[in-house]
C-alpha cells in the first residue's frame, strides 16, 4: 500500500506572496493568528504582508501594505486586540473601491489573503475572489498593470478565520474571541456574586450579542445564572411571572443572590427587546427585591486573550496557510473551523449562508429551528441549561428507585464541582436519590457517604477545588470495604470524576527585560501536555516531555538556536520542562546549562509553578466542559441503570463490559469507552495514554519558534461541507 503521508517540508511557498488582514470588530487571539500566518508563511518560503486597517488599508494601499518579518510579531501573542488595525470600510463595499484594492495587491503580487474577521468580512472577500478577473481585465484595459501581470496573478486565492467574540458563524465550534470574552464576563459576574451576597441583591446584567445568545448562554451555564434571556429562544408568554416565581423561590432557599444575564439582542415571542431595565423594573415592582443592572460593553472585547484563543488561533493561521499553499485556481474560499479538537476547511460561503439562515429563522419566528441550525453545541448548552436551572417539583419527577454516588478521586482540578452539581441535579431530575461520597475512595470505604439534595449544590460552578473532597488513595485495597458500603447504602450505580486518581505573566515579565530566558517547571507527572499547550500560548522556544526523549546534544542545539535568535534581536525566551520528563535532566541542570552557556547573550531565571496550577476559580470552559460532560454521564448511566434491571428480582446486574466506561473526547465527539479496553491503550507505570493526540501539535511550537522541524499534516487538505460536519456531529458538546 502506498505511504499516503504528507509533510510540511514537501510543500513550498516559494513565489508566493500572503497578505493578512484584520476586519471588522476585534477579538483577542486576532494577533495570534497574525503571528502563526507570518511566521507558518515565512517558514515555506513564501513573503508574507500586513495590510493595516483592513479593508481600507487595502484599499488605500501606500504603508497600509508591508512586508512582515519574522521578528516583527515576536510579542504580541499575549496581546488583545490586532495590532494591524481593522476598520470598517465603506470604500471596499464600492466597485471603484474593490478595483483599487486589487491594484494594490498586484503591484506587490499578493494573489493569497487570510481573511480574520466575522462574517461581512468574510462575505466582502469572497466577493472580491468572483470578481478578481474581471478587476484585473478592467486594470488592463486602463494600461495600471500589463497583460502579462494579469496573466501571472490571474488567480485570488481566500481563505477566512472567524474572529468574533459572539461565536455567531455556523461552521466552526468555537470563533477566536469567544473564550476570552467569556473569561472576561466570569470575572465580572463572580466579583459581583461577592457584592450581591452581602446586601442580598438582585444583579441583571447585560452581555454582548446582538443576533447570537452564545456568550450570554455559556456564561448563564458556568455561574450558576437563576435565568438567561437569549434571540434565539425568546421566553413563552406569562415569562415575566415565571422568573418572579423562580427568583422568590430561591430567596425562599435561604440564597442570598439571584443573577439574571440577558444578551443585548433579547427578544420576547412578538421580536420585542427585552432590556435590562425592563426585567430591573419588573423585578423591584412584583417582588421588592433590591435590584441592579450591569452592562459589561467593550469590556468584554478586551485584555488578554486566554490560553484556548491563542492556541486556536495559532492552529488556525498554521492550517489556513497550508490551505493558501495546496489551493489550485478552482479552489472555493474556505474558513479554517474547530470541530471537536480537529481543525478543519469548511467552504466559506456554505457557513456564510447557514449564518444568515439563523437570522432569517429568528425573523420568522422559527425558533426551534434557529436553535437547532446554530449547531448541536449549541443546542445541547440550551438543552443542559434548561435541566440544571428549573427544579421540577417532586409529583413531575419520574420515581426510578435507583440510588447513584458521585466521588472525586485523584488530584483536584478545577471544574470538579462544576461536574458534581451536574451530575447530582440531572440524577434527581432523572428520578435517582443522589449520594455524596467525601474525600475519594477513601471517604468511601470509611463510610463518609450522605445523600445530596437540589440546593445543596448551590453556587458550586465557580468554585476552585474539590467541595467534596479528594485523595490519591486506590480502591484496590479496601474493595471489600467500599463493597460492604455500597451494599449498606444499597448504591447502583457510581460516578467518578478525576483522573489516574501561570506561564503567560511570566512571559510578560520576560518581555519587560532584554534579553532574558525563564525556564518554568510544569505539573503533569509523566504527561507534557502542560508544557507543551502551555509553551503553544505562550510562544515558548522549547518544551521538555516525558513523550520525546532528549539529550545533551539537544539541549545543547537549543541553547545556540536560542543565541542567535537573540544575537540578531532584542528577544525574551521561554524554555518550559514536564517535571518528569528526565531523572537526569532536571530543571536546575537545563537552568545552569542555559546561564552558563548564554553568558554574555542573555541571563536566566528559573520558576517552579508547583500547586499553584491546581489552584484559582475554574476558567468558563473547565464550568462548561464540567456541566455538559458530568449531565451526559448522568443520562448514560440512567439509561444503563434502565437497561440493566431485572423487575422480577428488583436487583441490577451489571456484568457487562459497557457497564463501566470512560467518558472523554476523542477526535470529534464525546464517546463513552468500557474501561477494560483501556487496558492496551495505557501506560499505567507512566498513567499516561500510550498514544496523544496533542503531540500532533509540537511541531507546530517548533515552527513557530524558527525551528526546522519534520510535520505531518496528513490530515489537512480536505475540503468538508457543512452539512457533513453535522452529521458526524451526533455527540458535540
Amino acid at each position: 500500500m502506498p505511504d499516503t503521508k504528507k509533510f510540511i517540508e514537501n510543500l513550498s511557498g516559494a513565489g508566493k506572496c500572503i497578505g493578512v488582514l484584520t476586519s471588522g470588530g476585534d477579538a483577542q487571539g486576532m494577533n495570534a493568528a497574525v503571528r502563526a500566518v507570518v511566521r507558518m508563511g515565512i517558514y515555506v518560503g513564501a513573503k508574507v504582508y500586513f495590510i493595516h486597517e483592513g479593508y481600507q488599508g487595502m484599499v488605500d494601499g501606500g504603508d497600509n501594505i508591508k512586508e512582515a518579518s519574522w521578528e516583527s510579531v515576536s510579542s504580541m501573542l499575549q496581546v488583545g486586540g490586532t495590532v494591524i488595525g481593522s476598520a470598517r470600510c465603506k470604500d471596499f463595499r464600492t466597485h471603484e473601491g474593490r478595483l483599487r484594492a486589487a491594484l494594490n495587491l498586484v503591484q506587490r503580487g499578493i494573489t493569497n489573503l487570510c481573511v480574520i474577521g466575522g462574517d461581512g468580512s468574510l462575505t466582502g472577500a469572497n466577493l472580491f475572489r468572483e470578481e478578481w478577473s474581471g478587476l484585473l481585465d478592467e486594470l488592463v484595459q486602463s494600461g495600471e498593470i500589463s497583460e502579462e501581470a494579469s496573466q501571472i496573478y490571474s488567480a485570488l486565492h481566500i481563505v477566512g478565520m472567524v474572529g468574533s467574540i459572539d461565536n455567531d458563524f455556523c461552521g466552526t465550534d468555537m470563533t477566536i474571541g469567544t473564550d476570552s470574552a467569556l473569561h472576561r464576563i466570569i470575572e465580572v459576574v463572580d466579583a459581583i456574586m461577592t457584592t450581591a451576597q452581602s446586601h442580598q441583591r438582585t444583579f441583571v446584567l447585560e452581555v454582548m450579542g446582538r443576533h447570537c445568545g452564545y456568550l450570554a448562554l455559556v456564561s448563564a451555564l458556568a455561574c450558576g445564572a437563576d435565568w438567561v434571556l437569549i434571540p434565539e429562544m425568546p421566553p413563552k408568554d406569562g415569562w415575566e411571572e415565571q422568573m418572579c416565581y423562580k427568583l422568590s423561590e430561591n430567596r425562599a432557599d435561604k440564597k442570598r443572590l439571584n443573577i439574571i444575564i440577558v444578551a443585548e439582542g433579547a427578544i420576547d415571542q412578538s421580536n420585542k427587546p427585552i432590556t435590562t431595565e425592563l426585567i430591573k423594573d419588573l423585578v423591584v415592582r412584583c417582588l421588592g427585591f433590591d435590584t441592579r443592572v450591569t452592562v459589561l460593553g467593550h469590556v468584554q472585547r478586551g485584555g488578554t486573550p486566554s490560553a484556548f484563543d491563542r492556541i486556536l488561533a495559532s492552529r488556525m493561521g498554521v492550517e489556513a496557510v497550508l490551505a493558501l499553499l495546496e489551493a489550485s485556481p478552482g479552489t472555493p474560499a474556505c474558513v479554517v473551523s474547530l470541530c471537536g479538537n480537529q481543525a478543519v476547511r469548511v467552504p466559506l460561503m456554505e457557513c456564510v449562508q447557514m449564518t444568515q439562515e439563523v437570522q432569517k429563522a429568528m425573523d420568522e419566528k422559527r425558533f426551534e429551528e434557529a436553535v437547532r441550525l446554530r449547531g448541536r453545541s449549541f443546542e445541547n448548552n440550551l438543552n443542559t441549561y434548561k435541566l440544571l436551572s428549573h427544579r421540577k417539583i417532586d409529583s413531575e419527577l419520574p420515581h426510578s428507585s435507583f440510588n447513584v454516588a458521585v466521588l472525586n478521586v485523584g488530584a483536584p482540578a478545577a471544574g470538579m464541582n462544576a461536574a458534581v452539581r451536574s451530575a447530582v441535579r440531572v440524577g434527581i431530575t432523572e428520578g435517582h436519590t443522589m449520594f455524596a461520597v467525601s474525600d475519594g475512595f477513601e471517604g468511601f470505604y470509611k463510610g463518609q457517604i450522605k445523600e445530596i439534595k437540589w440546593g445543596d449544590v448551590g453556587g458550586w460552578t465557580g468554585q476552585g477545588g474539590s467541595l467534596l473532597g479528594t485523595k490519591r488513595t486506590l480502591p484496590a485495597k479496601h474493595i471489600d470495604k467500599i463493597a460492604e458500603q455500597m451494599r449498606i447504602h444499597n448504591i447502583n450505580a457510581l460516578l467518578v470524576i478525576g483522573g489516574f486518581e501561570t506561564c503567560d505573566r511570566i512571559k510578560q515579565s520576560a518581555s519587560g527585560t532584554k534579553r532574558r530566558v525563564f525556564i518554568i517547571e510544569t505539573m503533569g507527572g509523566y504527561c507534557g501536555y502542560l508544557a507543551t499547550v502551555g509553551g503553544l500560548a505562550a510562544g515558548a522556544d522549547a518544551a521538555y516531555i516525558y513523550e520525546e526523549p532528549f539529550d545533551i546534544r539537544e539541549l545543547q542545539s537549543n541553547v545556540e538556536h536560542l543565541t542567535e535568535k537573540m544575537k540578531t534581536s532584542i528577544q525574551r525566551g521561554l524554555v518550559l520542562r514536564n517535571e518528569n520528563c528526565s531523572e537526569n535532566y532536571t530543571t536546575d541542570f537545563i537552568y545552569q546549562l542555559y546561564n552558563e552557556e548564554g553568558k554574555g547573550v542573555f541571563d536566566c531565571r528559573k520558576n517552579v509553578l508547583g500547586h499553584m496550577q491546581q489552584g484559582g476559580a475554574p476558567s468558563p470552559f473547565d464550568r462548561n466542559f464540567g456541566t455538559k460532560i458530568a449531565a451526559k454521564a448522568m443520562q448514560w448511566i440512567s439509561k444503563k441503570l434502565k437497561e440493566f434491571y431485572r423487575e422480577d428480582e428488583g436487583r441490577v446486574f451489571a456484568n457487562t463490559e459497557d457497564s463501566a466506561c470512560l467518558l472523554g473526547m476523542r477526535r470529534r465527539a464525546l464517546v463513552f469507552q468500557p474501561v477494560v479496553q483501556l487496558k492496551d491503550e495505557t501506560d499505567f507505570v507512566h498513567r499516561i495514554p500510550k498514544e496523544q493526540w496533542w503531540l500532533r501539535l509540537r511541531p507546530l511550537m517548533k515552527i513557530l519558534a524558527k525551528y526546522k522541524t519534520s510535520y505531518d499534516v496528513s490530515d489537512s487538505g480536505q475540503l468538508e461541507h457543512i452539512v457533513r460536519l453535522r452529521a458526524k456531529d451526533v455527540s458535540a458538546i
